[in-house]
């Protein structure tokens, strides 16, 4: 079995049996978190009953976007931030940001797992013996993270999306806020006419 080492870039070499680099697992900021969360995607993708789910799945592009999203999650988490700010940064519901965090997805049990083997054990992936060469290691890593920039292209327009839908509904809560402030202006207009009318026809009589 041959092992590997990380060089530039993403890149790796054959030159052993694990590839390591330092982690951050308590994140002080943007590019720690990235590191983080990258480390625990690529570390959870490249179990081999990770891989093997993938490649017998059928919805393999929704499994690696839950991967990315627990993974998002935990960095996130790890880096102090609260529920509510991880969901808006990741484009996703409180709800399924807490199950994530809480273990209750499959992706996030096997995140978690990971972030707890790099805590014990360091970044260390082992390369399963799958057959495959280190250039198409390469590859494959590659492609993960150009999904992962894919995804998170995706995630960013839907929080765009979704701040404009926001300012639609507050606008909207305006002016229906306005319309009952004028037909209530308007009832009680009537009322009054109404008593007027009352008083005259009772004078009259």
């Amino acid at each position: 079995m041959f092992k590997y080492r990380k060089v530039h870039s993403r890149k790796i070499e054959k030159v052993g049996e694990i590839m390591t680099e330092e982690i951050p697992l308590r994140p002080m900021g943007r590019e720690d978190i990235h590191k983080l969360e990258t480390a625990l995607l690529i570390g959870t993708l490249l179990r081999p009953d990770v891989l093997k789910e993938i490649r017998e799945s059928e919805e393999r592009i929704t499994w690696i976007d839950s991967l990315a999203v627990a993974a998002g999650a935990l960095a996130r988490e790890k880096a102090g931030m609260p529920v509510s700010r991880i969901a808006e940064d990741l484009g996703r519901t409180e709800s399924t940001i807490r199950n994530h965090l809480a273990g209750k997805t499959k992706a996030g049990k096997l995140v978690r797992e990971t972030y707890e083997r790099f805590v014990k054990e360091g970044f260390k992936l082992e390369i399963p013996e799958i057959g495959i060469k280190y250039e198409e290691l390469n590859k494959r890593i590659e492609e993960y993270e150009k999904k992962i920039k894919e995804l998170k292209a995706q995630i960013e327009s839907l929080n765009k999306e979704n701040s404009e839908l926001k300012a639609l509904y507050e606008r909207e809560k305006k002016f229906r806020e306005e319309l009952s402030t004028k037909f209530n202006k308007i009832k009680e207009a009537l009322n009054k006419l109404k008593d007027e009318i009352d008083d005259l026809i009772s004078q009259v009589a």
